[in-house]
This record gives structure tokens, sequence and C-alpha cells, in this order.
């Protein structure tokens, strides 16, 4: 690939990569990543499906759980295309906007899903700090408007993403890392300094990752000294019980999004299949998972797929 200045930089493309490593074994890795994909868009769809059909399911804590749910489909369907593409059809190649919309919808839809779990954080604190206070202080308009915040929070961060990347010019082999486009690894690329990119993009990732992390932290706490207060074992457990589910989805989501994003930055050196495989974990892990979690945690949605199974079985 040629040299390409700021004004030629929509002329570019970009090699994407699966794992060269394991050449032998991709057909296998491309049929494990599609089930992967199936499990994570038939199981949001089910979760959506169920809230919206059971009556009972109407309340702040199953509304961010479907917001979560649409999230998860969202970061399914940004990668989709390319992974299918790189992986299943052997076109590697990818234009340097269509690159450019994808890693936006990545990020936009990873940042969104920290808001959404410190919103199903705070959602928890008031179910089990407040609960007299619980239907006045979270009603459906304060849910709706909760939900827009996150979204407009999301978009005014990743939006710049996309054009610091655009001024700079791309003059190397213009092969990345990932059978998707991701920020971290679009900025090794140009040819020139790229302080400015990885300087926001650490800000972004501890503006909004680390305060959503610091005040999810602070309201298990917060949580914690009140279910301590509760005199009946049996109470206490039964209480904390209602939390495992969101716990679960809070550590699925930050364990390998930090690990990511620390191996990028901190250990540029590591071996390829390191970045490879944490960012497949940070990608198709929570989206996977969540949806079984909340299937299995939930007594109101395991119910209602029961009765589902048995209806197919009749």
């Amino acid at each position: 690939m040629g040299s390409f200045g700021t004004n030629g930089s929509s002329a570019i493309s970009f090699t994407l990569t699966g794992f060269p490593e394991i050449e032998t074994l991709q057909h296998w890795l491309a049929a494990l990543l599609l089930l992967l994909y199936a499990i994570s868009i038939l199981g949001n769809i089910l979760i959506l499906f169920i809230i919206k059909e059971e009556q009972s399911l109407h309340q702040p804590m199953y509304y961010f759980l479907s917001l979560l749910s649409v999230n998860d489909l969202g970061v399914s369907f940004s990668t989709l295309p390319t992974v299918l593409a790189a992986l299943c059809f052997h076109i590697p190649e990818t234009a340097f906007d269509a690159c450019l919309t994808q890693m936006f919808f990545i990020h936009f839809f990873s940042w969104t899903e920290s808001g959404i779990l410190l919103a199903m954080s705070f959602d928890r604190y008031v179910a089990i700090c407040k609960p007299l206070r619980y239907s006045s202080v979270l009603t459906d308009i304060r849910v709706a408007h909760m939900g827009i915040s996150i979204i407009i929070r999301s978009f005014c961060m990743v939006f710049p993403l996309p054009f610091l990347l655009k001024r700079l010019p791309f003059c190397k082999a213009n092969v990345l890392t990932h059978s998707y486009c991701l920020h971290p690894d679009l900025i090794r690329l140009p040819c020139r300094d790229t302080t400015i990119n990885s300087i926001y993009g650490l800000f972004i990732v501890i503006s909004a990752f680390g305060v959503d992390s610091v005040l999810i932290l602070i309201s298990y706490v917060l949580i914690l000294r009140s279910v301590l207060a509760i005199a009946s074992q049996e109470e206490r457990l039964k209480t904390l019980n209602t939390c495992v589910s969101h716990i679960c989805a809070v550590l699925i989501f930050y364990v390998p999004m930090v690990s990511v994003s620390m191996v990028h930055r901190f250990r540029k050196h590591a071996p390829e299949y390191v970045h490879k495989f944490m960012s497949l974990v940070y990608l198709f892990v929570p989206p996977m998972l969540n949806p079984i979690i909340y299937s299995i945690k939930t007594k109101e949605i395991r119910k209602r797929l029961h009765k589902m199974f048995l209806k197919t079985k009749l």
C-alpha cells in the first residue's frame, strides 16, 4: 500500500487478520465465533421478547436490562460483517471509512454498556437502601431520561475519535491485529505522531469507565452496609441474591475491557495472540453471557422460558 496523506485517507484500505498462527484451525475458529454470535443474538432477542410480553417485568430494573440487551445486539452486529468477511469468506480488506464507522459503533456500544451498568447499580441501590422511595425515584420518565443521557454521553465521547484519526497520514502497511477495527489498534498505524489520539483515548477511558466503575463500587459499598444491617441472615442472602446477576455482568464487562486497554497501551510488545484473545473476550463474552446469567438468576424470566419450552414440546 502506498503512502497516503491526510487528503487521500479515504482511499486507504486496511487488512484485517484472524489467527494466522493457527491457520489450520481457522474453520473451527470461524464456527466457534458464529456459534457465539448465534447465542448472543438469539439470547438477547429472547430477553427483549420476554420483557415485552411479561407484564410483571415492566419495571425499571427490566427496562435497564432491555437497554443492555439492545446494546449487546449492537456490539454483536458491529463486529459481525468484518468477522464474517475475514474468517468465513477470506475477504480481509476493508475501506478506511468503513473501518472508522465500525470503530465508532464498537466503542459507542462499549461506552453505552458501561453507562447502563452504572444505571443498573443505581437501581439496585435505590431498591435495597431506599425501598420505600423506589417507585417515586425511578419513574418511567426518569428511567427514559437516564437512558437518553447514557446514549448522548457515549456519542459525545466517541464522536471525535474518527476525526482525530482522519487527519493523520497512513503510510505503513495497514495491517490490523484483529478482524474488526478498534481505536487502540488503529493508532499504531499512522506515520505521524499520535500522542493526541492516545491521550484522548486514555482520557475517555478514565473519565467514563473509570468514573462509572468507581460509582458502581460506591453503590455496592452502600448496598453491603444496608444488607449487613438486616437482622435475619436469610433475608440478607435473599437481598444480596438480587444483585448477583448485575455483579456478574459488571465483572464480565469491566475485567476484559480494562485488560485489553492496558495490554494495547502498556504491553505493546506482548505476543500478538495475547492482544487478539483479550479483544475476543472483551467483545464476544459479555453479549453472550448476559442473557444466560439473567435467564438463570431472574425467577420471572426463568418461569417465562419454562412456559415457552413447554408450549414448544406440546
